[in-house]
């Protein structure tokens, strides 16, 4: 076990190093000139060049990277050159809205496709099961993007069940109220998710069903809902626990589309307001941050891979 963490550290510590070089390099692709945006009408020759040199943008690309990521490990991921607010208090406040909104969606998502995956491989191609891979075959086709459209039209403009576009209240200002916004996009993220468990987890507890340990278990009298639970439910999850893994990076996007398209003060509605105002600095820093938190969560799927099934870590 212990070998097996140390390689997916040292993994880990890799992948991130080439993350933050790919994006600082990417940032740095971006069109526009952040000089340009800073100076506003006081863009002359002369103030460019000192503010270029402020900011270390005379320097060579390497030495501009090297500084950057120096600074990151002294906790320092810039200021942004429009708010004058650093990209470290930007992240505090909003990634906690990010988090909010993931959560809710991945609770809503298991509650409703394990139990549903259960009944489903029960009975194959019964009536339940018959409506309800129809249906995920329907949403499976649906962005959040057109979901989340779709739904404000209908729950907020039209029937008035929850708050519409640029409604957002904090929790720490009013708990209630911020569930009751919070409901709506989370919802929206969860049904992606969904479909891409039920349908995995349905499929391998299938298989499962029909191995020789469950057919023993059955000859000693065991309950169907005991071998379902103790049994079949721990093997069949492995599949599950890989789709939440790579379905981090796709919570992540929906949730920044859904921020946006409803004025959530998150972190896809500040790197959005960031490019656009060619802020690099923000920008690097949010996707920076983004991609650790990706990659740092599909470390912990993998860890949680061993503890479902050991013989991983012994491979």
């Amino acid at each position: 076990m212990a070998k097996f963490l140390l390689k997916r550290l040292l993994a880990l510590m890799g992948i991130l190093l080439l993350v933050s070089l790919g994006i600082f390099m990417l940032v740095h692709l971006l069109p526009g000139d952040p000089t340009t945006t800073i100076l506003g009408p006081n863009n002359t020759a002369h103030n460019r060049a000192v503010l270029m040199q402020q900011l270390g943008l005379n320097k060579p690309i390497w030495s501009q990277y090297f500084l950057w990521l120096g600074n990151i490990f002294h906790g320092n991921l810039g200021q942004s050159f429009i708010t004058h607010q650093t990209v470290t208090n930007t992240l505090a406040n909003a990634f906690p809205i990010d988090l909010e909104l993931i959560v809710i969606s991945q609770v809503v998502a298991l509650s409703v496709s394990i139990p549903l995956a259960i009944a489903s491989a029960k009975k194959p191609n019964g009536l339940l099961d018959r409506v309800s891979t129809t249906t995920s075959f329907a949403l499976l086709a649906l962005p959040p993007f057109i979901i989340i459209v779709f739904a404000v039209l209908i729950f907020s403009i039209h029937f008035h069940v929850f708050p519409g576009p640029g409604s957002y209240v904090p929790f720490s200002q009013d708990p209630i109220s911020n569930l009751h916004t919070m409901i709506l996009p989370s919802l929206v993220l969860a049904i992606g998710s969904v479909v891409i468990y039920f349908r995995l987890l349905r499929g391998d507890l299938i298989t499962t069903l029909q191995e020789e340990f469950i057919v023993m278990a059955r000859s000693k009298g065991l309950s169907n809902r005991y071998i379902m639970w103790r049994h079949a439910l721990r093997p069949s999850s492995l599949s599950l626990l890989a789709a939440a893994g790579l379905n981090i990076g796709g919570l992540v996007a929906g949730a920044f589309v859904v921020e946006f398209l409803l004025a959530i003060p998150g972190l896809g509605y500040a790197l959005v307001n960031s490019i656009q105002q060619v802020d690099y600095l923000a920008v690097q820093g949010v996707t920076l941050f983004v991609a650790v938190v990706v990659v740092v969560l599909n470390f912990i799927i993998d860890f949680l891979f061993t503890i479902v099934d050991p013989r991983i870590a012994r491979e």
